[in-house]
């Protein structure tokens, strides 16, 4: 197939290309003079799983002929002429080794790290030694690395990488993947220096930026019948500039850099590099204004002198477009709207960009025009039904069941997928409907029990599966990770059927095969472990579930493309979108590394942070010389305003520096065409304004209007009719939270039945002591507030206040004796019709037969003027005691109503009866209900609040927003 060489056989397809379409076109020149079975003897490989299937497509569409034998790099582990080199043990093995070693370090230093994040450290670990392994580095050459000048932080990291030595001395021969790759390729390398083969090898697709893959190259490269195809490589630039990027400190961001460094390991010059195919790049003169642009920094003044030699620019930038939208949801919108033009004219459109944030919002606009886009990377594993529900259900076993857990997963569309699915969504509303009314919090089986003895059907299977699903007691403290593991599946797989054996649709689809695959390699590596908490556990599994992802090759569009970079490399679009051209985004910001900083890890041979950013320019290179390329970005992030890539920026100033050559026109076309785009989007993104509501106040017919009210509720109507309207005519009620919160309804609760308890049980004044208060107080929180911190919190405030309390019952008591708590009243109107409620928290009665009465308040009392114009309660009770409406008490004069306050400042108002005397305030209510009732009074939404700020229950109803305090009351009369 090739003439013999002395040198190494290089070949390079420019960027742009259709890597796949021009290394298949290559070959069939190479072999064109060859008869048709010399083909089969080619062996083909190629890096991704992704570009073998397009090469095998290409070959399949014709002419009919035997095709080479296609190999991924990873199968040369595989290979049959390597026979005794033992199989790698599984990753998960790894990692799973590792947690048991990280977790005897931390339970001797606990300072070093928290448990939380063993299976992250182990991951970690366990990539720093696929590093190392992959590059050939040993331990000694990081134990030998100056660290004089390094912080303590090393002495930390010193401590887990010794774990790692440890546990690779212990492991005896090669155990992980990358370390038994890269023994087999030089086994391999030595086997070809013996006996070279005699057909032809052709490495296509690989950069060159892994140890073990570099080495394979060079040695392919050397044979007789070998030869590497590099994609992007860029002939453009000139040939006595190679030599800039021999620096690796200072060139590894250079796209071109890796070919570089191949170049000088096997020894050939820049420009002995020939084209693998005579076939040209999409667009030439684009390829030479993305070279100049990107040259390496110590050259860029090489714009002046070369610049005016790209003749004129509007040729290079013609299919170019540059979008800068606004946000980076209208970036999401106005890439799907290209991508949906190109799907209806049978385009293939292709977004590459590292931002996983992006492809979703794409993912999501397409979806409005029925379009899934095929997603390279797919959808991660936790993100799925299965992950989801997997890990609802590890949460199970680490923390006391709540109302929130047990409905988050009765309601997963995965539970009880087995059979009756109908019949158990419809148990799963009333009990939530339940739940929500008495305030659950955290749930037992008697308080089902209670529920399904109210329940018309029988519920005997049902209740006997979710006793058994959710009602289990916790788990001890630590356990076998194979026992954990074991309990976590069984438990899915109950709630998963329903009452019967089974998985139900668990493990079924794509996605819940992914997950079975999953847990399946961990149920047979997990006796390696060791012991580990259910939270520990929880944690794992979680981590486990991140790494892992979902895709189906065959659901996508299969012209709507999302790439990673990596697949943008070797793969060929008509349209190449790249999104996200953000600093941070596109090159993505270098991770943080826990073990080893940057210089460390070029005196130890290792990968520096700039290698990612120099494959990301490579891939960037590559991408914008497609045929058509559509550069995006968002100005603003969620957060700020953002910096353009580097290579976007370079760019524009190269274009802006070209006036002569047309470069500022070309750049102001590339942005035109990007903004008639946004223009288009904003078009469809435009609605029709709708007038916004009015202030209602609805005067409802004559036969729906009041008939009760309680007394506390009389506040509302004066400062909110609209309330009181939804509430008691439209007979709207806000759904109960389900989790109960420690609010201060539940607060004012709690401190009317301490002190109802404390002053019922008095049986002299002995008893009204602070030690008996202080244990009544303990008692009633204990049996009610669930929550420790709030229980320690309302101990506190029940403390600070209970010298007032006792004092002022004290005195309370040498004033009158209470004749009843909780004492409920009903006065009625008759020609009116209506009934007014109250229910008083306590009535004493003096020597003389008059009444006090008194109400708890734990926030601040109502003032003076608040309670004679808009907080009537206790001047009402005060009109029905006088009347005798309360039960089982005859009328009498009531000399005082005084509220007790027990807020932060222990204050006791009382009403002005003086001023306003009950009889007056009952004809100043008839007049009120009167003017509803009778008059046809509207029920103006939020009439007088007390505080423009304050949220009612029923504001949204009201549409309040659309209209605040000022505007003008919308009468409205319904029939």
């Amino acid at each position: 197939m090739f003439d013999p060489s002395d040198k190494a056989r290089v070949f390079g397809v420019p960027p742009g290309a259709d890597f796949p379409a021009v290394l298949v076109c290559g070959l069939m020149e190479h072999m064109a003079d060859k008869p048709p079975e010399q083909m089969a003897q080619v062996r083909l490989v190629v890096n991704t799983a992704r570009m073998a299937r397009r090469i095998k497509a290409l070959f399949e569409a014709g002419p009919a002929m035997l095709m080479p034998r296609i190999q991924l790099l990873t199968d040369i582990a595989n290979s049959s002429e390597i026979a005794d080199v033992p199989p790698a043990a599984p990753a998960i093995r790894l990692r799973f080794e590792l947690i048991e070693l990280i977790s005897q370090l931390l339970k001797k230093q606990p300072d070093l790290a928290s448990r939380a994040s063993i299976y992250d450290l182990a991951d970690s670990l366990a990539g720093l030694m696929d590093e190392m392994r992959g590059e050939g580095v040993s331990f000694d050459a990081i134990e030998g690395l100056d660290i004089s000048d390094q912080s303590g932080h090393w002495a930390r990291a010193r401590s887990f990488l010794e774990i790692v030595r440890h546990f690779l001395d212990d492991a005896g021969q090669g155990v992980d993947a990358q370390s038994r790759q890269r023994r087999i390729t030089e086994i391999l390398i030595k086997k070809w220096s013996e006996t070279p083969p005699k057909s032809p090898i052709i490495l296509a697709g690989s950069t060159g930026s892994r140890g073990t893959t570099m080495l394979l190259m060079k040695a392919v490269a050397h044979l007789p019948q070998g030869a590497i195809v590099l994609p992007g490589y860029d002939f453009d630039m000139p040939a006595n500039l190679w030599k800039h990027l021999s620096e690796h400190l200072t060139s590894e961001d250079h796209p071109q850099y890796r070919f570089c460094n191949l170049l000088n390991a096997v020894s050939l010059k820049a420009d002995e590099v020939r084209a693998w195919c005579n076939i040209a790049p999409p667009s030439p003169p684009r390829n030479r204004l993305v070279s100049l642009a990107l040259r390496p920094a110590p050259v860029t003044d090489q714009w002046l002198s070369e610049g005016p030699k790209l003749g004129q620019l509007e040729i290079a930038t013609n299919n170019i477009t540059l979008v800068e939208a606004n946000s980076t949801r209208e970036e999401a919108l106005t890439i799907a709207a290209r991508m949906r033009k190109a799907a209806d004219q049978g385009q293939t459109a292709a977004l590459i960009t590292p931002n996983r944030v992006l492809t979703r919002q794409v993912s999501t606009a397409l979806d409005r025009w029925n379009i899934e886009p095929d997603d390279s990377a797919g959808t991660p594993l936790q993100l799925s039904p299965p992950g989801r529900f997997l890990r609802h259900v590890s949460d199970l076993f680490r923390h006391k069941l709540t109302s929130e857990a047990l409905l988050t997963l009765l309601k997963h569309p995965l539970t009880h997928s087995g059979n009756d699915r109908g019949p158990h969504l419809r148990f799963t509303r009333e009990l939530e409907l339940w739940l929500r009314r008495k305030g659950i919090v955290y749930p037992t089986e008697q308080d089902i029990s209670k529920w399904s003895a109210g329940q018309k059907q029988n519920l005997g299977t049902w209740l006997g599966w979710l006793a058994v699903a959710f009602f289990q007691e916790l788990d001890p403290d630590t356990l076998d990770l194979s026992n954990r593991i074991e309990a976590h599946i069984q438990r899915a797989e109950w709630i998963s059927h329903g009452a019967a054996n089974g998985s139900g649709e668990l493990w079924k689809k794509k996605a819940g095969q992914e997950a079975l695959k999953l847990v399946t390699e961990a149920t047979e590596h997990a006796e390696v472990a060791g012991s580990i908490s259910a939270s520990e556990y929880s944690d794992l599994f979680g981590a486990m579930l991140t790494r892992a992802e979902v895709r189906d090759r065959d659901s996508g569009h299969p012209g709507v493309l999302i790439w990673g970079t990596l697949e943008a490399r070797v793969q060929g679009a008509d349209l190449v979108i790249l999104g996200g051209l953000n600093e941070g985004s596109w090159p993505e910001a270098p991770s943080p590394d826990p073990w080893l900083n940057r210089k460390m890890r070029h005196d130890a041979g290792l990968l520096v942070p700039e290698r990612r950013i120099g494959l990301s320019a490579h891939d960037f290179q590559q991408a914008v010389c497609a045929p058509e390329v559509w550069i995006t970005r968002a100005i603003r992030s969620e957060e700020s305003e953002t910096v353009p890539s580097r290579w976007v920026n370079r760019l524009i100033n190269l274009l802006g520096g070209l006036p002569d050559q047309g470069g500022q026109k070309a750049l102001e076309d590339i942005r035109a065409r990007g903004q008639e785009w946004l223009d288009l989007v904003r078009k469809m993104e435009t609605y029709t304004p709708v007038d916004a509501a009015k202030r209602p106040s609805p005067t409802p017919p004559l036969a729906a209007r009041l008939t009760k009210l309680s007394v506390t509720e009389v506040k509302r109507l004066i400062r909110d009719p609209y309330a009181i309207y939804a509430k008691h005519i439209l007979r709207l009620r806000p759904l109960d939270p389900l989790m109960r919160t420690p609010n201060a309804l539940l607060r004012g609760i709690i401190v009317h039945e301490v002190l109802e308890e404390f002053i019922k049980t008095a049986d002299d004044q002995t008893m009204l002591s602070r030690h008996r208060l202080l244990q009544i107080s303990e008692t009633v929180l204990n049996k009610n507030v669930p929550w420790p911190t709030i229980r320690e919190l309302w101990r506190a405030r029940i403390e600070r206040v209970c010298d007032h309390i006792v004092a002022g019952e004290k005195e309370r008591n040498s004033l009158a004796k209470p004749i009843a708590f909780e004492r409920s009243a009903a006065g009625h109107i008759d020609k009116l019709g209506f009934t007014l409620s109250a229910k008083a928290d306590r009535v004493d009665q003096m020597p003389d037969g008059r009444l006090l009465i008194y109400d708890y308040k734990t926030g601040t009392p109502p003032s003076k003027s608040e309670q004679t114009y808009f907080d009537k309660q206790l001047l009402l009770e005060a009109a029905l005691a006088e009347q005798g409406d309360f039960k089982d008490l005859n009328a009498a004069t009531v000399a005082d109503a005084i509220y007790i306050g027990l807020g932060n400042t222990p204050k006791d108002q009382p009403a002005p009866l003086n001023e306003t005397p009950p009889s007056q305030v009952w004809d100043e209510f008839i007049s009120l209900i009167t003017q509803y009732n009778i008059d046809g009074k509207g029920f103006t939404s939020r009439r007088a609040m007390h505080l423009d700020s304050e949220s009612g229950d029923y504001d949204q109803l009201a549409r309040f927003g659309e209209w605040d305090a000022t505007s003008k009351v919308n009468p409205e009369e319904l029939s």
